[in-house]
């Protein structure tokens, strides 16, 4: 089953010593893109959080966000910097002389100023808090990744459809072309007619020759069997994919238009030209949505 690369999943976890919440966003991408947002105290378990998410998936832009909130402390040192809590007194106590300002230094104010009391990781519990945040990672990556499959199935539908479409419309370009040759050759006879009368009588073989070289000329027969062989291959990638297909979805989309561009280009009649336009249409609705796919 093809799989769009967007959607959400989210997954909450207490162990007993902490509440961790995973939320996880993906959108359309080239590659895989991977960023993660956490707090700072746990950025030790970052490159296996990417590693947990790559198992996965394999395009798209990915947002992944990891709250922590601590029950207990048994994860968490908070440690007091003795030496920035001095500098800070001796600097304030200048102060207060420099300007004739008299006023307590509190213990609460003291306490308050940046790094004079510093909470940080037990670095003992690495690979236990690692493995405590993997948990509701891979399971919001599942989340995700179902609400993605879902997405894809819509996407294979729409696809399917549109590949109907062409094909349909491929078949009216066949029909109309097998009789450009026979209208050409009417057409000529009727300008001949024009230009020298009746009085001068052309030769049929003459006018036969110049409408098979108009035929070989304009023979969009190749390009239509290539058209058809893309859809055939589209439709069957779609029906049968176990993995990522955007890439390949795309590259046969570019051959697609490519063919719709040479049919066109070789188009000597208005009814094929039309119906070479609605083709190109879809090719470009089609594209639109392969983007979209992992």
């Amino acid at each position: 089953m093809i799989r769009s690369m967007t959607g959400f999943g989210r997954a909450e976890r207490d162990d007993g010593k902490r509440n961790i919440t995973v939320e996880i966003r993906g959108v359309n991408h080239r590659y895989c893109d991977i960023s993660v947002r956490m707090p700072r105290r746990y950025s030790f378990a970052e490159d296996k959080i990417k590693n947990a998410v790559k198992e996965k998936i394999k395009r798209g832009k990915i947002e992944v966000s990891v709250m922590v909130e601590n029950i207990t402390e048994s994860d968490a040192e908070v440690r007091l910097n003795t030496m920035v809590a001095r500098q800070y007194y001796d600097n304030l106590v200048l102060l207060s002389k420099e300007f004739n300002v008299s006023g307590d230094i509190s213990l609460e104010y003291l306490a308050s100023l940046p790094d004079v009391l510093k909470s940080v990781p037990d670095v003992e519990d690495e690979a236990e808090i690692t493995e405590a945040v993997l948990i509701p990672v891979r399971e919001a990556v599942d989340n995700m990744t179902a609400m993605r499959e879902t997405e894809g199935g819509k996407l294979a539908a729409d696809l399917l459809g549109r590949g109907k479409t062409v094909r349909e419309l491929a078949d009216k370009i066949e029909e109309r072309a097998e009789k450009v040759p026979a209208i050409y050759m009417e057409k000529l006879r009727e300008r001949i007619s024009e230009l020298i009368g009746s009085s001068i009588e052309v030769p049929e073989e003459r006018i036969l020759t110049e409408a098979a070289i108009f035929a070989d000329k304009c023979s969009i027969a190749e390009e239509l069997t290539r058209l058809r062989s893309h859809l055939d291959q589209m439709a069957d990638i779609i029906e049968r994919a176990s993995g990522p297909e955007g890439k390949k979805l795309d590259f046969l989309v570019q051959e697609m238009n490519r063919e719709a561009n040479t049919i066109g280009s070789k188009a000597n009649d208005i009814e094929v030209t039309n119906l070479m336009l609605m083709v190109k249409a879809e090719v470009e609705k089609i594209r639109e949505q392969v983007q979209n796919i992992e």
